[in-house]
């Protein structure tokens, strides 16, 4: 990692024009190091545009995470919670993972560039600098991993107040982890858990938010997506967007530790876009089931009225099925 890569495109995220011979003034380095530091960003997957006479720029302006602006944002909560922000990370999920026994609950490790986020059934999530939000959110529960079932589908609730509270009141969630808008992906949510069934758990919550994808990150992705930009018309800060996340996601947890989802699943739902819509549901095996979402059960699982009755799906991937 060049250690000069993230403040020079600090310095960048202004969108404009930066000469190498400032840029090189103003860290009082060489020019020689300039450019080595925004190679290092070009293999990272950073565009950056070089332009004989004018210097650098990014494409386009971008906004990037500050420890001070997010705690704001947090307000009185922050207390109770542990705020990391890395310049780049492979995986906020694997990192927090890996290194669970180092943090206290509470720990919330946020990347301003992720290169190997994962998403569901190992799918891949496509992130670029300024382009979506990434974090993770350790959190333990006194209760085993047997009772932490609908936990998933209680953050999503926490994503949801989170953005209408923004403005964006046309998001909907989709069973069991992600947020729509219009029927395409904004957002998801991905859940690991460690410990044991019946004693002491730790769950590491990672969430992606597309901020503003460019179509060079759009083309690598195998389904309809969308970002906040297209959906509010103008950028949100994603220093706001986290603050909101973890004073809801806060909130939500204390109620789920309290009353599990049940005391959730009725918000839940109002949110589903595809409550009551007729569905066909893919399983993790191949097989296929169809038939109309009646709701959610009290654990999370997904209640469809199939040719065979009302059936509970813990798992599978939920489509509209075509009239």
């Amino acid at each position: 990692m060049n250690a000069l890569t993230f403040p020079i495109l600090r310095l960048l995220s202004d969108g404009k024009f930066h000469s190498g011979e400032a840029i090189a003034k103003h860290f009082s380095i060489s020019r020689a190091s300039v450019w080595n530091a925004l190679q290092h960003a070009e293999e990272l997957g950073i565009e950056v545009f070089s332009v004989r006479g004018r210097g650098y720029k990014l494409p386009q302006a971008v906004t990037l995470l500050d420890e001070a602006a997010i705690l704001k944002a947090i307000g009185d909560q922050h207390s109770t919670l542990r705020l990391e922000v890395h310049d780049h990370l492979p995986s906020t999920n694997s990192y927090l993972m890996q290194n669970m026994h180092q943090y206290a609950h509470g720990a919330c490790v946020v990347a301003n560039l992720q290169t190997q986020g994962r998403g569901r059934r190992g799918r891949s999530w496509q992130a670029g600098l300024g382009a979506s939000l990434t974090f993770s959110l350790l959190w333990r529960f006194q209760c085993g991993a047997s009772a932490l079932s609908g936990l998933s589908l209680a953050v999503g609730i926490a994503l949801m107040r989170s953005l209408h509270a923004l403005g964006v009141s046309n998001a909907q969630l989709k069973w069991p982890n992600d947020v729509l808008i219009k029927r395409e992906k904004l957002a998801g949510i991905l859940i690991e858990l460690q410990g044991d069934m019946e004693g002491p758990s730790t769950a590491v919550i990672g969430m992606g938010i597309n901020l503003n994808l460019p179509d060079s990150i759009k083309q690598h992705i195998d389904q309809p997506v969308t970002d906040l930009a297209t959906a509010v018309g103008a950028r949100i800060d994603p220093n706001d967007l986290l603050g909101a996340l973890l004073k809801h996601l806060t909130t939500v947890l204390n109620t789920f530790e309290q009353g599990g989802f049940a005391s959730l699943s009725e918000e839940w739902t109002r949110h589903h876009a595809y409550h009551l819509q007729a569905v066909r549901i893919l399983m993790p095996d191949g097989r296929e089931n169809s038939g109309v979402v009646q709701g959610i059960a009290e654990d999370g699982s997904l209640l469809v009225a199939t040719a065979a009755g009302i059936q509970r799906f813990i798992s599978g991937e939920i489509s509209l099925r075509p009239n």
